[in-house]
């Protein structure tokens, strides 16, 4: 029963109120272990390198202390998660645990590991996690392929993209990626997603060269980053942002996972 002066909206989460239906996590800037306390549907677990991947116990913790799926990310061309070489990384994620499947970024992977092909990869892993999530980044056709769920980072074409999927007859599910702040502070939002958006290949083509891309930015390059923070990420009121969650779904999404980029204080309550 609400308390007297307490609307429906007000019982709410954050999370739940800002229309999120999951949230992601980078282990290298916090303690995973704190999702516990975060009402979300899913938990899902960025891979930063191997250094950072949280061990067996901890994400056993998680799974059962919380209430939400925690899924981990796995690359599959890197030693340990392998599912054509060396799985061992893999084999020790507790059974509680599920995965999103992604090719690996350039960036925690070596020079022979970014050689392996990703396809045969893709569906050795499905083989043993049906239920895994696919992360989309630079393999999309491949993703698609797979018919598993598509892991997709937001960007300025994503409900376009949607639209045009579904009136394809495509049925799957689409969880849709996006940094989220909170706050409509232009300061805030340009010191929590600034220097992401500028790595926006089509962002930075705009950005004078040399320009700051914190709260610091000024003019044109001050102008160009905010455009794009509402592009590539979820920014602004709670109201705000779950009316841009609802909008994806509209278009076609059937998960929100929202990456809270000032922290997981602001998601806590």
């Amino acid at each position: 029963m609400l308390s007297p002066g307490t609307s429906a909206d007000e019982s709410k989460s954050t999370v739940a109120r800002a229309g999120l239906d999951a949230i992601a996590l980078k282990p290298a800037e916090c303690d995973v272990s704190a999702a516990a306390s975060i009402p979300a549907e899913t938990v899902a677990i960025d891979y930063e390198g191997r250094e950072y991947l949280p061990d067996p116990e901890t994400l056993e913790t998680l799974a059962s202390d919380g209430d939400a799926e925690v899924l981990v990310t796995t690359p599959v061309r890197a030693d340990g998660f392998d599912p054509l070489g060396d799985d061992s990384l893999s084999r020790a994620l507790p059974d509680a645990v599920g995965r999103v499947l992604v090719a690996g970024h350039p960036a925690y992977l070596t020079d022979e590991e970014c050689e392996r092909a990703v396809a045969p990869r893709l569906g050795a892993a499905l083989e043993d996690e049906p239920g895994a999530w696919v992360g989309t980044e630079n393999v999309e056709r491949i993703a698609m392929a797979t018919g598993a769920t598509q892991y997709d980072l937001l960007t300025r074409t994503t409900e376009r993209e949607l639209r045009a999927l579904r009136a394809a007859g495509f049925a799957g599910d689409v969880a849709v990626y996006a940094p989220t702040v909170l706050a409509d502070d232009e300061d805030a939002i340009l010191d929590a997603v600034g220097a992401y958006v500028a790595r926006r290949r089509p962002v930075a083509e705009k950005l004078p060269d040399d320009a700051p891309t914190n709260a610091s930015a000024s003019g044109r390059a001050r102008d160009v980053l905010l455009e794009a923070a509402t592009d590539y990420a979820l920014v602004g009121s709670e109201a705000g942002v779950r009316e841009q969650a609802e909008a994806l779904r509209e278009a076609g999404a059937t998960t929100i996972v929202g990456y809270p980029a000032r922290g997981l204080e602001a998601f806590a309550e």
